[in-house]
């Protein structure tokens, strides 16, 4: 198996103390699980379903802050490579078929943005999974939930621990490697990326995000390739 991350090209702010919480509920069925999935929503509360196991972790503000700074980042690199996408959020992606389900911290579409354009709702019994799925780990590895995603065949999860990007992709064999490319944007960009979040302590939001831009727009300049 080739294991590999995407270390930040430099780390100069501590990362703050994580104060997620876990609790774990066992021998819940389907049907509750979609209640009290329903009941949480916009509760700040994510939910990880894996065949009678429900387990809720409470977002602390470093997790959320995180993990919305990194999807501008994303967003960003679509923009200046005109890639397009369609982004999710957290959206609850679950399969009663698979009795399986969870909510990522952000999640897109981009190769099949297409495919679900037109859609208001999104069904995963008939419609592609998000294309990229994205991770906060600075409590606890959610390296645990791969196998959800994997039977969700979501192609790409990015787990981002404090200090590295990790970049997972999807086996024709069902499982996970870790690589040093993405499947949608070159490796450059994702140290580049990394740095960034570990510089979110120097500058504000949108001065990161433009300096960001900035070097990508300088990349492409230099005729990089947008492709990974």
């Amino acid at each position: 198996m080739v294991t590999a991350a995407v270390q930040a090209q430099e780390s100069s702010c501590p990362v703050e103390p994580p104060r997620d919480e876990r609790f774990l509920l066992r021998a819940v069925d389907w049907q509750a699980y979609r209640k009290i999935s329903e009941a949480l929503s916009g509760h700040h509360v994510r939910l990880t379903y894996d065949r009678g196991n429900l387990e809720f972790m409470t977002i602390s503000y470093a997790h959320g802050n995180l993990g919305r700074l990194l999807g501008r980042l994303i967003v960003v690199l679509t923009e200046e490579l005109a890639l397009p996408i369609r982004s999710c959020g957290d959206m609850t992606c679950d399969r009663e078929d698979l009795e399986r389900g969870l909510e990522p911290d952000d999640c897109f579409y981009l190769h099949h943005e297409s495919l679900i354009r037109h859609k208001e709702e999104i069904d995963l019994a008939v419609d592609p999974p998000p294309d990229l799925a994205t991770e906060i780990d600075i409590s606890r590895s959610s390296s645990r939930r791969l196998v959800i995603y994997a039977a969700l065949r979501v192609p790409e999860v990015w787990r981002f621990d404090g200090q590295i990007l990790h970049i997972h992709r999807l086996q024709e064999n069902g499982q996970y490697v870790e690589m040093r490319e993405s499947l949608y944007f070159p490796a450059p960009a994702l140290q580049e990326l990394a740095a960034c979040l570990q510089r979110r302590a120097q500058m504000d939001e949108n001065s990161l995000v433009r300096a960001f831009r900035e070097w990508v727009r300088e990349q492409i300049g230099k005729g990089w390739r947008t492709g990974p």
